[in-house]
This record gives C-alpha cells, sequence and structure tokens, in this order.
C-alpha cells in the first residue's frame, strides 16, 4: 500500500444544469486526495465509515470505482452520512449547508486501524476530522501519532472551515496545534495559514514542530513551499477554463504526494529542493487542471493528464 488516507466522506447535492435540479457528487478532502492518488497510479487505501444506506453505498462505491480500498468495515447500521447542499451565488462561489445525519462523526474507532496498514504505506494522509471531537476524530489522530512512530511520512491537510468552530479561531488554532506534532507535510491556503500565526510565522511553527515541509497554495497565483527555514514560489498555470474551483485544493495535494513516492520519496530525509519542486509544480497543474470542469472528483486528474500539459507548456 503506497499511500492510505483517513478522514470524513461527504456527498455534495451539487447544482445540476437545469434550475431545482441537483446533482450527488462525493466529496471530502481526504476521499479526493485518496483518489486523487489513485489516479497517479499509487496503490491507495481509505480508512472511513458510512452508514449501510444508499448514500454510504454511492460513496463506497466511488472510492471503490476510482481504484481505492476502503481498509476499515466502511458500511455500518446506524447512519453516519453527511450530506452537503450547495448553491452557487452569482460570483459561482459555492455556499454550503451541511445535513448531518446522527451520529455523523465516521464511527470509525481506534481498534479498526490496523498496524499493518500503516506498516505497508509510505505516506499517510489525514484531514481535519481529526481536529473534532468524538470517537472518529480520536482514531484520525492515533492513526497520524502511530504512522509517525513508524517512521512513515505523515501528510495534514487543515481544509478549514469555519462552521467547524462556529468562527472561533482560537479554538481552531488549539485543535490544529493538537496533532502538528506528528505531521511532516502540512498544506493550507491562504485562509488558513492564520492558524499557525500567519505567512511569516510559518518557519518558527515548523521548526517548533518539527514539520518538514510546509505547501500553502494560492489558487491562481501558485503556491509557495517551505522548506529548510527558505520559502520558495510557483508561478501559477495558466489554465484559462475555470467551472468550479472545488476539489483543486484536493487535486494538488494528491498530486503532490503522489508525485513524492513516484520519485521514490518516502522518507523525510530525502526531501530535497529540486524534487520538493517538482512535486509543487506538478500538484499546481494537476490544481489548475481539476477547475476547469464542474465536480470535484470528476475533474481530478490522472498522471497521463498532468505530464500531458506538463509537455505541451515547457517553457523553452
Amino acid at each position: 500500500m503506497d499511500f492510505i488516507s483517513i478522514g470524513e466522506m461527504v456527498i455534495d447535492f451539487l447544482p445540476g444544469e437545469e434550475a431545482g435540479s441537483y446533482v450527488r457528487n462525493a466529496g471530502g478532502a481526504p476521499a479526493n486526495v485518496a483518489i486523487a492518488a489513485a489516479r497517479n497510479g499509487l496503490e491507495s487505501g481509505m480508512y472511513c465509515k458510512v452508514g449501510n444506506d444508499d448514500f454510504g453505498r454511492f460513496l463506497i462505491g466511488v472510492l471503490e470505482e476510482n481504484h481505492v480500498k476502503p481498509l476499515s468495515p466502511a458500511l455500518c447500521d446506524e447512519a453516519t452520512t453527511t450530506m452537503a447542499f450547495v448553491s452557487l451565488t452569482e460570483d459561482n462561489e459555492r455556499s454550503f449547508t451541511f445535513a448531518r445525519k446522527p451520529g455523523a462523526d465516521m464511527m470509525l474507532s481506534r481498534d479498526e486501524i490496523k498496524d499493518e496498514d500503516l506498516q505497508a504505506c509510505r505516506i499517510l494522509n489525514a484531514g481535519s476530522c481529526s481536529l473534532s471531537a468524538g470517537e472518529a476524530a480520536e482514531a484520525t489522530r492515533y492513526a497520524m501519532k502511530r504512522a509517525h512512530e513508524l517512521g512513515k511520512m505523515v501528510a495534514f491537510d487543515v481544509n478549514y472551515r469555519n462552521l467547524m468552530w462556529h468562527d472561533d479561531k482560537q479554538a481552531c488554532t488549539a485543535a490544529v496545534e493538537t496533532v502538528l506534532p506528528y505531521v511532516d507535510l502540512l498544506k493550507l491556503s491562504e485562509e488558513e495559514v492564520d492558524m499557525v500565526g500567519g505567512e511569516e510565522h510559518v518557519p518558527d511553527a515548523m521548526e517548533k514542530y518539527g514539520i518538514a515541509v510546509t505547501v500553502l497554495t494560492r489558487g491562481k497565483d501558485g503556491a509557495t513551499y517551505f522548506f529548510k527555514g527558505k520559502s520558495y514560489s510557483i508561478e501559477g498555470s495558466k489554465v484559462e477554463k475555470v467551472a468550479d474551483t472545488t476539489g483543486a485544493g484536493d487535486a494538488f495535494w494528491g498530486a503532490f504526494l503522489s508525485k513524492l513516492l513516484i520519485e521514490g520519496i518516502g522518507k523525510v530525509e530525502k526531501l530535497t529542493e529540486e524534487k520538493l519542486r517538482e512535486a509543487v509544480i506538478y500538484g499546481n497543474v494537476s490544481g489548475s487542471l481539476a477547475v476547469g470542469e464542474k465536480g470535484a472528483i470528476a475533474s481530478l486528474p490522472t498522471r497521463e493528464r498532468i505530464e500531458k500539459f506538463l509537455q505541451e507548456n515547457r517553457r523553452s
């Protein structure tokens, strides 16, 4: 198993092509990242649990169709599926309303996290489920801690949503600080960088928590990554068509992590500035391609599509 992701899965009810119509779309950052890694040719698994109902079976079906192996007993009788009803504003921005069924905290427990899975993987990726309360959050934190103890690279995508902490940034920051000691590769967006004290304090936070790499995504303006006390910038990829920004960050992160593994980098000590730059460019192209189509999972690019774009747009 090259890559394992752990966290919550959701169903988005996206606006359809006609007024009043909606399209089901599987989502959730950890699921999207696992699928992005699988589409880049990696053997990918996902720790998750959803309700044994139409919605839950749909979610698990999406994972399996995309060659991601559910690693835990994925379906349970207690309804645990999370749904997001989505509308678009005049500026084509998405507005979320979450409808969580009873017990929607994934219901994943620590005893379902298998040591042999963590031992076999090269990178463990975790999402913000680890920051909330409940048994699944505890299980996710345990998986991060255990993978870290086993010497695996641990990646963390903050994927901050205001509603999780009711706009209490102090509580959000405190939650993030509980997992950072186990994180090797950290992804933040410009909206999330405040949780480590602002961009100017990223190097300090990295030194404090032993984080090897932090990637700050900037949407169409590219990305900045921090490594060994220095910061490096990557320009945005020129992709004109923008249908929906959903999943762009997940596509970036999945492709970035995949590129490291494709290059044979599964240990922190093997990270180099050159390989990191290649991986950030690779992720940046993937994120840019993802926004050209509507729907997070449908738009996650394959390795062939990313490499084709790089070939066609290589600077002379």
